[in-house]
């Protein structure tokens, strides 16, 4: 998935840190970005925005925890794991 496909909204991020079972120091350890920035976003409201070099670091790490982004196409913006389960 391009990084630029997709824009992250603080739900999003809340679901897929639910997803891979990480607490936020987690996904700032992963990904880079501090995590007072990650609280920061995670509270605003939907239509929050993100630095963009912050949205890449951020589904970079998501995707290398094996989790795949959808991107807005009629029916909102998703996440899913990129395999599927047996």
């Amino acid at each position: 998935m391009s990084v630029t496909a997709i824009r992250l909204t603080p739900r999003l991020v809340r679901a897929a840190r639910a997803m891979v079972g990480w607490q936020q120091q987690e996904l700032a350890e992963a990904s880079g970005v501090p995590k007072p920035t990650i609280s920061a976003f995670e509270l605003k409201p939907e239509a929050g925005r993100l630095m963009g070099a912050n949205m890449q670091l951020l589904i970079a790490a998501f995707e290398r925890a094996g989790l795949e982004f959808i991107p807005e196409n009629g029916g909102g913006a998703g996440i899913r794991f990129r395999e599927r389960k047996a």
